[in-house]
């Protein structure tokens, strides 16, 4: 389906223009990311271990909004590649702390190339200013939303929700 056989009224609505385009940027990820072997899970779990250290999955899953189910799924198709080890935590014991390995960091370079040129390939129109604006724009539009709804659920007015990143990047 191309957006041009919506109707114009349609066509140019702000959430559909989002929404359409969130459709773009996942495919170019995911196709990038599947090149090499990956997906933006493993994407999103590396870079939390890279950038925020050593964690729990627990913990893991709260940096990268990845449901803690999916997340030891990750976790286990990381450690069978040798990207991520699994160790005791020597607080508790009853906890794995996950760190990522000399090939897992080797990787993730990797991966920001492949994550680099989608965003490349999305954006290819704008200019570096347009790119900055519309960045910048997407980012008050998803702080509010995110305020809005932690002021929802601390009345208690909407549900937790931890974000699953079957639609993420």
């Amino acid at each position: 389906m191309t957006d041009h056989t919506a109707p114009p009224r349609v066509r140019g609505l702000p959430s559909r223009l989002l929404a359409v385009n969130a459709l773009h940027a996942d495919r170019l990820v995911n196709e990038g990311l599947a090149a090499e072997g990956a997906r933006k899970w493993h994407f999103a779990a590396l870079t939390a271990l890279t950038e925020g250290g050593p964690a729990s999955q627990s913990d893991l899953s709260r940096r990268t909004g990845i449901y803690r189910s999916d997340m030891v799924a990750v976790v286990n198709e990381l450690a069978e590649r040798g990207l991520v080890e699994r160790a005791p935590d020597p607080a508790d014991r009853r906890r794995n702390v996950i760190t990522v390995t000399t090939e897992g960091r080797a990787h993730l370079r990797r991966l920001d190339t492949v994550v680099d040129a989608a965003q490349d390939a999305l954006l290819a129109p704008l200019d570096a200013d347009d790119r900055a604006r519309l960045t910048d724009l997407l980012t008050r539009l998803l702080d509010h939303h995110e305020r809005t709804a932690a002021a929802a659920a601390a009345d208690g007015d909407a549900p937790d929700d931890n974000t699953h990143d079957d639609a993420d990047d």
